[in-house]
């Protein structure tokens, strides 16, 4: 562990990934969720060995920062001695509610299952780039709809029976619908689209693939077993029909317009996309097939001490709380506790400043860690975004994104509204991402004030049942940054 993983790939426990905060690692637990024992001793481990800073990612992953090259192996000792197997391998994800909500169509993990399986018999791992991924959704309550995903698989009911919908390259709207197929050729055509992504080298994503080779998906109507797919032609990059197999009368094919290859994905590294499919959050109860709740507590810009999660953690223990999954919105889920639990253990969690309520603000910011806690953020991010939750939530109908440096880390894709540090302040972006120039600026320690300003344009511009967002791509960047530096 000696090497570190560049900016971009995923810093698993075995590559941590330099930040400006010292190194990174991110967890998933191979049974989706961890005990609340087995969750204190992590967070104990990271208070010895990192920051003492745990983070939930936006497709609910589990990260642990301020390591150094040292203390990360210490740590990944210690995450085995707890006996936590993490996955490796391209992932293949389900919803956290997946096998145990009584409204989902399908179960999605033995899929899931099969998919991870026929990836590693076809050695794709390594020929594959670090943030190529897969989702699999079995429909329910929390849907993976708001996740990107190269190739995403969606439960269907067509007629009696369950089907999968496949559809390549975004979230649940954005994605490009490729095929509907019975659970067979579902894994067969997902491994496939993979292999063609693999050809195109490391650091190519289904984006990438051609009209050509998403046609020849769509039509492909005879499958072999994963282990005998076909190779890829490398010029071309298409499948031939292969002779055996089972036929796929149950394949609906896809519309296929023109000849460019399809668009690229937006917020492609925090599975969140601006304007695009808007998840039920996963904060509050959801009703479990065994007749249990789950209740959903999100961490604020995704991000707690760890002393804050040992303590919530403890409470969990005492109260019954079995398993502790994570979920894609930055929150984790708690599962086991009797029904007479969850208000108590809300109760804790709101005292201790996580978020309980999906009405919160806070859920409408994103923030990344900023200063003091990475070396390369210039604002104090997470100061800024509790003055404005606080004071200016009602414009809050979309995602304000504050970034302590240009890098953006905490929403790569675009946003209604960004607030950039930089050595000049922090300045406004409107409908960009962080990278983009901003429009003016004023100090840093001032920027929630400027937001303020920002807000009080907002209400008095708006138009009746205009939305905050439309309202400030309407007034526009250089109206915008006129308000925000005014005194």
């Amino acid at each position: 562990m000696n090497a570190f993983s560049r900016r971009g790939a995923c810093p698993a426990l075995s590559a941590p990934m330099q930040t400006g905060d010292g190194l990174l690692v991110r967890l998933n637990p191979v049974a989706g969720g961890l005990s609340p024992k087995s969750l204190i001793g992590l967070c104990e481990s990271a208070l010895r060995h990192g920051n003492g800073i745990m983070e939930v990612t936006a497709r609910g992953s589990l990260q642990i920062r301020g390591l150094t090259a040292e203390s990360a192996v210490l740590l990944a000792a210690e995450v085995d001695a707890l006996g936590i197997a993490v996955r490796t391998g391209v992932p293949v994800e389900t919803g956290p509610l997946a096998g145990i909500d009584p409204r989902e169509i399908a179960d999605p993990r033995a899929l899931a299952e099969r998919i991870r399986a026929a990836v590693e018999e076809a050695g794709l791992t390594p020929r594959l780039g670090p943030k190529v991924s897969v989702v699999v959704d079995g429909g329910g309550q929390l849907t993976m709809d708001g996740v990107t995903a190269d190739v995403r698989l969606k439960a269907v009911r067509v007629g009696g029976n369950v089907m999968w919908s496949l559809s390549v390259a975004g979230d649940g709207q954005s994605a490009r619908p490729l095929a509907t197929a019975d659970e067979d050729a579902a894994r067969d055509i997902a491994v496939a689209v993979l292999r063609m992504t693999a050809e195109k080298g490391r650091e190519a994503h289904a984006r990438d693939l051609s009209e050509r080779q998403l046609a020849s998906l769509a039509g492909w109507h005879s499958f072999a077993p994963p282990s005998v797919l076909p190779d890829i032609s490398p010029t071309r990059g298409e499948i031939s029909r292969v002779a055996g197999g089972s036929p796929l009368s149950t394949l609906k094919i896809g519309e296929i317009a023109h000849e460019d290859a399809i668009s690229p994905l937006e917020g492609e590294m925090s599975g969140r996309t601006e304007g695009g499919v808007q998840d039920r959050r996963p904060i509050g109860l959801f009703p479990l097939s065994n007749d249990t709740t789950a209740l959903g507590i999100a961490l604020p810009y995704g991000s707690m001490p760890a002393e804050k999660l040992i303590a919530l953690a403890q409470s969990a223990l005492s109260l019954g709380v079995a398993e502790i999954r994570l979920a894609p919105g930055r929150a984790l889920l708690f599962l086991g506790q009797p029904s007479s639990a969850n208000h108590l253990l809300q109760a804790t969690a709101t005292a201790l400043g996580f978020v309980t309520t999906a009405a919160d603000p806070r859920t409408r910011i994103a923030a990344c860690p900023g200063t003091p806690a990475c070396a390369s953020g210039r604002i104090a991010t997470r100061d800024i975004a509790e003055t404005i939750a606080a004071e200016n939530a009602d414009i809050l109908d979309f995602t304000l994104h504050i970034s302590g440096c240009a890098k953006g880390c905490a929403h790569p894709g675009s946003a209604a509204l960004t607030i950039v540090g930089g050595e000049n302040g922090a300045g406004p972006v409107v409908n960009a991402t962080a990278k983009a120039l901003p429009a003016g600026y004023r100090p840093g320690y001032d920027a929630a004030r400027g937001i303020g300003r920002v807000a009080a344009m907002v209400r008095s511009a708006q138009y009746p049942g205009e939305t905050a967002a439309a309202c400030l791509t309407r007034l526009g960047p250089a109206a915008i940054a006129e308000s925000y530096r005014q005194e």
